[in-house]
């Protein structure tokens, strides 16, 4: 595979990293948000294209700011996954605390 073959495989790979981490945190339902997720992935690739035979942009832009998104895309995934599992560790704490005073 060639380096832009490559680029634009990490590209997409990127993309849809952030297509799974918006379905896991998304409050709409499942079907419209894998719509929602669908068409944005389309919409993104469809203008990267366009840019690129435009000669706007290179493949090393695409390089840095894939780059960029998917950093971006893990520290937000990883923050509300922290803030979810502190939520959740408090509901369990306070479930098991109920339930030990309805035990006595």
């Amino acid at each position: 595979m060639s380096n832009n073959g490559k680029i634009f495989l990490g590209i997409v790979t990127a993309a849809a990293a952030g297509a799974v981490i918006g379905l896991l945190f998304a409050p709409d339902k499942g079907s419209e948000t894998r719509g929602k997720m669908k068409k944005q992935v389309n919409d993104a690739a469809d203008e990267i294209l366009k840019a690129i035979q435009k000669g706007k942009i290179t493949l090393e832009d695409l390089k840095g700011q894939a780059t960029t998104k998917a950093t971006e895309l893990r520290d937000k995934a990883r923050t509300k996954f922290e803030n979810f599992q502190a939520h959740a560790e408090e509901a369990a704490d306070s479930a098991k605390k109920k339930v030990n005073e309805q035990l006595g």
